[in-house]
């Protein structure tokens, strides 16, 4: 599933394409991608070299992308996987490195808005990924489990802001209607999320140690990938 470019938008919220665009005589497969905007879709090319295994089961996946795009927060870098054989299963760890896109106000915003956002959405589509590898739950099915949960959530807190209001305005019920806004507001943060919908805070964001936290040395001989021209973009993976 994470090595499969068709599979990979599916789960991944960082990519809305991946298409495969050729495979050189060294192993390395060069690829494009888009992230659909409301008004304005990002193209990107990249580079990677995919599933190295080592004698200890691990395997590494490494890659490097670039952008000609002026619109994209991203600019060129590079990322890795690191599949490490655990008990009861397969650690999977990510990590990824690039250098803020659009300008001055790109730099400005990378350290409190980019990369905290697309931490966040790495970390809660490699939850979804391991919800599909795991329990068979379609990526749209837990998208769409997700949304319900938060929609809800809100709701619980719009429910107790309009009771707070309403015990303001009158008389009414002044003891009850406060006491059934802190009811709303502490079921909202005390339910727990169904082990269906996706969540980031379920990955680590940082490495377990220091060497699955390392980048595999194959990253530092990986060609730069070509530009298409202009209008290209790219994005890696997150931790």
């Amino acid at each position: 599933m994470s090595q499969d470019p068709g599979a990979h938008p599916r789960w991944d919220l960082r990519f809305t394409a991946i298409v495969p665009t050729g495979t050189g005589s060294d192993g390395n497969t060069r690829f494009r991608y888009e992230f659909k905007l409301p008004f304005h879709t990002i193209r990107g090319t990249g580079i990677s070299l995919g599933h190295r295994r080592r004698a200890d089961g691990q395997a590494t996946s490494v890659l490097k992308f670039s952008t000609t795009d002026p619109l994209s927060p991203i600019g060129s870098g590079a990322g890795y996987w690191r599949y490490v054989p655990c008990e009861g299963g397969v650690r999977f760890i990510t990590g990824y490195d690039y250098e803020p896109g659009l300008g001055l106000v790109g730099r400005v915003l990378d350290r409190r808005v980019t990369r905290p956002a697309l931490g966040w959405a790495t970390a809660w589509s490699f939850d979804r990924l391991r919800l599909w590898a795991e329990s068979d739950v379609d990526p749209a099915t837990a998208r769409t489990a997700w949304i319900l949960d938060r929609t809800a959530r809100a709701g619980g807190l719009a429910v107790a802001a309009l009771l707070l209001r309403r015990s303001e305005a009158g008389p009414g019920h002044p003891t009850a209607l406060p006491l059934l806004a802190v009811a709303a507001v502490t079921a909202v943060f005390t339910i727990p999320v169904h082990r269906t919908v996706p969540r980031a805070r379920r990955c680590l964001r940082h490495a377990p140690d220091k060497h699955a936290g390392a980048a595999p040395s194959a990253l530092a001989t990986l060609p730069a990938p070509a530009q298409d021209g202009p209008g290209a973009a790219g994005k890696g993976t997150g931790s």
